[in-house]
């Protein structure tokens, strides 16, 4: 039996509390919070870049200081350290956009340090990538919990994933980085 290849993680975190002593404050959801996948308001647009917001990019460095405002002179709350990692732009102001990342953690980065490259990361154990975006399709390969692909094209169901010199159709399910009603050509 051949086995298939799993997609490799990243061997650091994708972010770190910037200082030892102190973590960084993240304020419970109350009980009647909304959903963490907002719904898309095509409507709101951000006041800078006139891009949608919410919005998915990607981060283009190695490394990216999450601050507590829009400047240089706010406090570093995280450091995001997985080059292509999703995050989901939520505010702009100026050269900074505030992000959100899949544990609804949030900070200022600068526009520098992100792309519009879209990616995802997986949220599952395990998901199949299939040759086709049939569930009956050849499995391509197989993608661990915390793997960041790179989004090629999405269907309403089905993204079309590559990682690790592996590409394949999986299912949206299993993924953060893409609405569950988007399309990407």
């Amino acid at each position: 039996m051949t086995s298939l290849p799993n997609i490799a993680l990243a061997q650091d975190a994708p972010a770190t509390p910037a200082e030892q002593g102190q973590p960084a404050s993240k304020t419970p959801a109350p009980e009647n919070a909304k959903p963490t996948t907002p719904v898309k308001d095509t409507s709101e647009r951000g006041s800078v870049t006139n891009l949608p917001l919410p919005r998915f990019v990607s981060l283009k460095a190695t490394e990216a200081n999450a601050r507590r405002g829009p400047s240089l002179s706010h406090r570093i709350d995280w450091v995001f350290k997985l080059r292509g990692y999703p995050l989901e732009v939520i505010a702009e102001y100026g050269h900074w956009r505030r992000v959100r990342d899949f544990e609804d953690a949030t900070g200022w980065v600068h526009y520098t340090l992100i792309s519009g490259v879209r990616t995802a990361l997986v949220q599952h154990e395990t998901v199949d990538l299939h040759v086709r975006p049939d569930p009956s399709s050849r499995l391509a390969a197989q993608a661990e919990k915390g793997a960041v692909l790179r989004l090629l094209e999405c269907n309403i169901d089905w993204c079309k994933a590559s990682a690790g010199g592996h590409k394949g159709w999986l299912r949206k399910t299993g993924l953060w980085g893409v609405d569950a009603d988007e399309i990407l050509e």
